[in-house]
Formats: structure tokens, sequence, C-alpha cells
């Protein structure tokens, strides 16, 4: 038997069980979901170009992306913002608050990088956000960085971003504003700030994730505070 390298196996040579489930192991599992075939076949194409990348599925709507999320259990779904019936910001909540899906990251893909959809997309529980005109390249580092648990914005998007909170952005509060806390809460405050989850947080500070969660609300009711960072 010729030799299985990591990638694709060389054409006619069938891998044995463990090098299969090792092959297997190395593939980023991607599902398509876009209103407009043609766009899916060509970033099928692309993608399947890939040693370490391949398409298990596509969808033509909302609803069908998230029944073949649930089905094929992708490590990747690049989902279309505009799609009839469900559209992807529906979608992606969806699957965001389903738990047998919990590892699936989500990538936004518009030909519309308006700051609504951002933001939208973001708080839907997206970890990719891209524009359609992006470059093959940076399409399939978004593919690859947020299969390994991080987030990716168009460069054009996060300028934005950044503009949009420095607008937005208030003097820091003095140490008197937050003598309604106790030490700890200061302190899981301090991480939440940081961009910490509560399970990080937790990890960090060797508590449970219940404790984290009481001293955030706790938080929460203080007023000093606002929702929107994720558990």
């Amino acid at each position: 038997m010729a030799p299985v390298c990591c990638g694709r196996s060389p054409a006619g040579v069938r891998p044995d069980r463990a090098s299969a489930i090792a092959y297997a192991s190395l593939m980023i599992r991607v599902l398509l979901a876009d209103d407009q075939a043609l766009v899916r076949a060509g970033f099928r194409a692309l993608l399947d170009a890939q040693v370490d990348i391949e398409v298990v599925g596509e969808a033509g709507d909302g609803e069908e992306a998230v029944r073949l999320a649930q089905e094929l259990a992708p490590d990747v779904v690049l989902m279309d913002v505009r799609m009839p019936g469900v559209d992807g910001l529906a979608a992606t909540r969806r699957i965001a608050a389903d738990d047998r899906l919990a590892g699936l990251r989500v990538v936004i893909l518009t030909t519309f990088g308006l700051d609504e959809y951002v933001f939208e997309a973001i708080r839907s529980g997206a970890s990719g956000f891209l524009v359609k005109d992006t470059e093959p390249a940076e399409l399939l580092q978004a593919v690859r960085v947020v299969a390994g648990g991080d987030a990716l914005l168009s460069p054009s998007v996060t300028r934005r971003l950044i503009e949009e909170f420095a607008a937005r952005a208030k003097e820091p509060q003095s140490t008197a504003d937050l003598a309604p806390l106790t030490d700890r809460e200061r302190e899981v405050m301090a991480l939440v700030a940081e961009g910490l989850s509560n399970e990080q947080i937790a990890t960090h500070l060797h508590l449970s994730p219940a404790t984290v969660k009481t001293h955030v609300s706790r938080a929460y009711e203080s007023g000093l505070v606002r929702p929107g960072w994720k558990d």
C-alpha cells in the first residue's frame, strides 16, 4: 500500500481504519449556506481544493442551514445574511443556542458590510464576519482561524468597529464608583473587561462557573456592568 500522508489520500488508495480516523481529525468540515447556487459552487471549488478543508453540505436558506448543521455537525458554517425565509442572522442565533452545536463556528458572509449586520452578527454568536469581496486567501484563513476557536473580522469591518467603540467610549469610572463591589467582584469585572468568558474566568480564578455567574450577576445589578459578553 502506498503511504498515506496528511491531506487527501492518493487516488485509488484506501487507508486503514487508524489512518482514516487520523485523516478525518485533521480535516476542517465546512457547511455552506447561501441562496445562490453559483456562489456556493465557487466557495466549494475553493475550499475543496485545500488539503485540510472539505465541504460536507450546502444549504439554500437559513432553515436548511440549521437542519444540516444538526445532522452533519460541521466545524464551520459559512453563512450568508440575506436568504429567503429564515435569514443568516436568525439561523446563527438558533445554532448558537443549540448546546449540541457548542463547538460549531459560524462565519457570516455578505456583500453588505453594513454596521448593523456586523453588530447583529456578533450578538447572534458568529465567530467571524467577512464581506464577499474578501480575497480567497483571507477566506481560507478565516475558516482555519475560527475552526481553531478564535474570531476574525474583515479588516474594513475591524476599522469601523474600533471607530464605533471609540465614539461610544466613556470616561473610566473612578475607584469610588466601584465601592459597592467586593474585591473578588472587581477582579471578575477586570477579567470580563479583558474579554474572558465566564468559563475562562472560573479557570483563571479557580472558582466554579456558578460562582463566577453570581459575581457577574451582582455586577449587573449594581449598574456598573452592561450585558453583552459571552457566557
